[in-house]
């Protein structure tokens, strides 16, 4: 559990926050490049850590994100024409341009100079995967844009989705982190039926990284043999999942989920997947995603609908009554109310994980603010050994030296 001053330093992201200002030192995603699919389209709303803001992508191809409000008479520019390299609020005709410029002031007379005064605020964007980043802080604290796999593989062979989620990131957060639910929560969805999981409960052995944590749980398959997955969790958001396909005898990628604050009370998830021997065309798990959501990528089934939850399917094919994985997560986290009470907690061994999340963001967000850089941001872009969030599997003899046979069947 936490204590009410602990859990709240963990779950308040705004600008005026610690978390907030420590978030906003990393490159995270804005919106789906799909969201604004072409030069000169219309511009999108866009929310994180409770600032509004406004995507839009020029004539270039270039895309802006600036704040919403026009900074003269604080119209807000959603409603903007994009149009000639800028984005003009239809107001007075003011335009900017990505990089928060004031191109033109035209309700000015002839010979201003008004608008070489002002400055939008506006953050600088990279592509990548299909997924627009931004950076929000400090311009002089700016680190280069992380290579992890994720965001360096083929495009063909990843594919990418969003969801809305209505409470708050930690929690969603914690459920990509917490490797025993899916027996129980996910249980059914691949056809297994819904008997009670009779598994071994695992046992886990985490190790820091330095960019997050790496956490082994350890299942014992019959009494020669051990499961070992690897999750892994990446500052600031970052929760690695290891489910996929399997070629030579290794997971052929991963599930990567980014738990991102658009305020305190609700979250964007974007869920990664790719697999590195083949593009990922026509996926059926990718379809899967996208059936659950709205054209707003807000969830289908929701609060408002009660999950659509359905007790016949909850006693005949799987364990919650609930379709869809992303949806039965945001069932549960959900669940919890808007920002979860970790004080009221009761805690277990099958939390350890969960705990070790925890102790890491306290003690980076405790460090920030004495001063002191935030783990998992890039300077170098060759000092960094990225597989530390990579997501591993294998099963080995009873008795063997897991991370050697990992070490071999990964290299």
């Amino acid at each position: 559990m936490l204590t009410k001053e602990d859990n709240e330093l963990l779950t308040r992201s705004n600008a005026d926050t610690p978390l907030g200002q420590m978030f906003r030192r990393y490159w995270l995603p804005a919106l789906l490049s799909e969201e604004i699919p072409e030069p000169d389209c219309p511009p999108v709303r866009v929310k994180i850590m409770g600032e509004d803001l406004v995507a839009f992508r020029d004539s270039h191809g270039r895309v802006g994100l600036i704040a919403e409000l026009c900074a003269h008479r604080r119209a807000s520019l959603f409603y903007g024409r994009n149009e000639q390299d800028g984005l003009r609020c239809v107001y007075h005709g003011w335009k900017y341009d990505v990089d928060g410029r004031v191109l033109e002031t035209p309700a000015e007379p002839a010979g201003s100079t008004l608008k070489d005064k002002a400055h939008h605020p506006a953050y600088p964007c990279i592509e990548a995967s299909g997924v627009v980043f931004t950076y929000m802080g400090p311009t002089e604290k700016q680190p280069v844009f992380p290579a992890y796999e994720w965001l360096t593989i083929q495009p063909a062979n990843i594919g990418v989705t969003k969801f809305i989620l209505e409470s708050n990131y930690l929690q969603a957060l914690e459920g990509d982190c917490d490797t025993s639910h899916t027996a129980f929560l996910h249980r059914g969805n691949n056809g297994e039926g819904i008997e009670q999981p009779t598994e071994n409960a695992p046992t886990f052995e985490i190790e820091r990284t330095w960019c997050g944590l790496r956490a082994a749980a350890l299942r014992p398959v019959d009494d020669d043999t051990v499961n070992v997955r690897v999750s892994t969790f990446a500052m600031p958001f970052i929760g690695n999942v290891p489910v996929g396909t399997w070629v030579n005898g290794k997971l052929d990628g991963y599930l990567v989920v980014y738990q991102v604050p658009i305020d305190d009370y609700s979250t964007a998830r974007y869920n990664f997947r790719f697999k590195r021997s083949e593009p990922l065309i026509d996926n059926d798990i990718i379809k899967a995603d996208r059936a659950q959501v709205q054209p707003d990528y807000g969830l289908i089934a929701n609060p408002h609908n009660g999950w659509l939850l359905d007790r016949n399917v909850q006693k005949t094919t799987n364990y919650t009554g609930v379709q869809g994985f992303a949806t039965q997560d945001a069932f549960v986290t959900d669940s919890m109310g808007r920002i979860s009470d970790r004080s009221q907690e009761l805690l277990g061994v099958s939390d350890s994980y969960v705990v070790a999340l925890r102790l890491t963001l306290l003690k980076a967000v405790k460090e920030f603010k004495k001063g002191i850089e935030p783990p998992g941001l890039v300077f170098d872009p060759l000092k960094n050994d990225y597989s530390a969030a990579a997501c591993t599997a294998v099963t080995v003899p009873v008795g063997t030296a897991w991370r050697q046979v990992e070490q071999a069947v990964y290299a």
